[in-house]
């Protein structure tokens, strides 16, 4: 969610008094407690293996302490009890200047823009699915960064095993720049990722396949945000010898395409395409999702996504899912 004019602390303090003591107890610039909780709902209208199926489940449950130090040093800590490897966030930073940061430990990796916000945050319910396929959503290392100008730059040197925490003397090498500007109409940004894995027997993301070692990712965004309007294009593959067919080269391309509109200040209509395919197994599929994102308050929102996906040779698979949502 892109919340726009309402998002978390900008609502007239005297509107929400409690939500005013938690900030006083709890957030300060040496120590931040965050908490995000999130319940969901899906259904699928007509196949038990699409959209999960027919449930109730959590989303993200997640628990975060950070705040900055004397002498620039800063720190994190997040765990979300719903995974079976809590343990996702655990990194320690230096802030020399705007211009150059050093980040150490688990992190996210600089891969991809929808990679980027928290769950809390992301314009639908979930990421587009260019970033299952195709990358770790955590990675242990060191990044360097930091803006100058107009202009943003990350690169890093992780292990490339993500949150199994394993290493085969092998590194990921990533590099992100991105060039933004911002008046009073509105912002844009647009940039570039890439990345070379040499970890050998690397499990690609959630596709199943496995790499022998030197799988390159590489990809570019366009965002831009009117206020009125905004919307989000971004395009990424990766390139890799897979061990599941013999070693031949496997080629996964992801897209998408977001476009949303404030409707209010506390409400968002948003659509997305969003196409995944794989060359070596001829598969492609395109997946439409529609959106309404509602703020009832600075602490508590409601996602509410229609989703339709089609796959080669079948006439389409359709579902609903809704999420409510506590973050703090």
């Amino acid at each position: 969610m892109i919340f726009f004019l309402t998002g978390s602390g900008l609502l007239a303090q005297s509107q929400e008094p409690l939500a005013d003591q938690l900030t006083e107890m709890l957030k300060s610039e040496a120590f931040n407690l965050s908490l995000l909780v999130q319940t969901e709902a899906v259904i699928s209208f007509k196949d038990d293996n699409f959209n999960g199926g027919r449930a109730f489940g959590l989303g993200a449950t997640r628990l975060d302490f950070s705040g900055r130090i004397d002498e620039n040093y800063n720190y994190k800590f997040q765990v979300d009890f719903t995974r079976a490897r809590p343990l996702i966030d655990t990194r320690i930073g230096y802030h020399a200047s705007d211009q150059f940061r050093i980040i150490t430990g688990l992190t996210k990796p600089a891969l991809s823009r929808e990679l980027d916000p928290s769950p809390a945050n992301t314009d639908f319910i979930d990421r587009a699915r260019l970033v299952g396929a195709m990358m770790n959503s955590r990675e242990v290392g060191v990044s360097f960064l930091g803006d100058i100008g107009n202009v943003y730059y990350n690169v890093g040197m992780y292990n490339g095993t993500g949150l199994s925490l394993a290493n085969d003397n092998r590194f990921m090498y990533t590099a992100r720049l991105s060039v933004g500007s911002e008046t009073d109409n509105g912002s844009f940004l647009a940039g570039f990722n890439g990345a070379v894995n040499q970890t050998r027997n690397e499990q690609v993301g959630n596709t199943g396949l496995v790499s022998e070692g030197d799988r390159v990712l590489y990809g570019a965004f366009i965002e831009y945000d009117s206020r009125p309007i905004f919307g989000t294009l971004e395009f990424m593959q990766t390139r890799f010898d897979a061990r599941n067919f013999g070693g031949d080269k496997e080629t996964i391309t992801g897209f998408y395409a977001t476009i949303g509109t404030n409707v209010s200040d506390k409400s968002q209509l948003l659509a997305r395409w969003d196409q995944l395919s794989f060359d070596l197994r001829d598969d492609t599929s395109d997946l439409f999702v529609f959106g309404w994102n509602y703020q009832a308050t600075s602490l508590i929102s409601f996602q509410v996504n229609l989703l339709a996906q089609f796959d080669e040779d079948d006439d389409g698979r359709y579902g609903l899912a809704g999420l409510f949502q506590f973050h703090f």
